[in-house]
């Protein structure tokens, strides 16, 4: 189990660990985890957390460049940089280099999640300020 507080909100999520063994492994070495999500620029309805050049040790697995709303996925670089994206609507993962396939490593409750980031994202919009960054905290528990 995966507990996420990002924007004001608390989300609780499930790690893939039979479809994506590799990725959930290495998803783990990074908890804790506090950074600040962004809006994408490139992909669509999601936001991000970029690592730069950090190396995870990981090719794609289980991988889509589809992430359904209310999923998180890992793409562990290589045409781009090491990421985390958090899908709130359609996404279409991409970078300026073109379409990138990342692997899909932790399932949240969908339609909740999804909806709630929208909802977010959509009062940014109709208030005319773009969602740019939001604290978001990370952690791994037993249940």
């Amino acid at each position: 189990m995966l507990r996420i507080s990002a924007g004001g909100f608390e989300f609780v999520a499930r790690l893939e660990e039979g479809a994506a063994p590799a990725t959930v492994a290495a998803f783990r070495r990074l908890l804790p985890l506090e950074s600040r999500i962004i809006h994408v620029r490139w992909s669509g309805e999601a936001g991000w957390i970029p690592f730069g050049d950090l190396d995870l040790g990981l090719g794609p697995e289980n991988a889509t460049c589809y992430p359904n709303p209310g999923e998180i996925v890992l793409y562990p670089g290589s045409v781009s940089e090491t990421e985390i994206l958090l899908a709130y609507g359609y996404v279409s993962f991409a970078s300026k280099a073109g379409p990138l396939a990342e692997t899909d490593a932790v399932l949240r409750e969908r339609r909740h999640v999804a909806q709630r980031l929208e909802e977010r994202a959509r009062f940014a919009e109709r208030s005319g300020r773009t969602p740019v960054a939001e604290d978001v905290h990370a952690a791994a528990s037993a249940e």
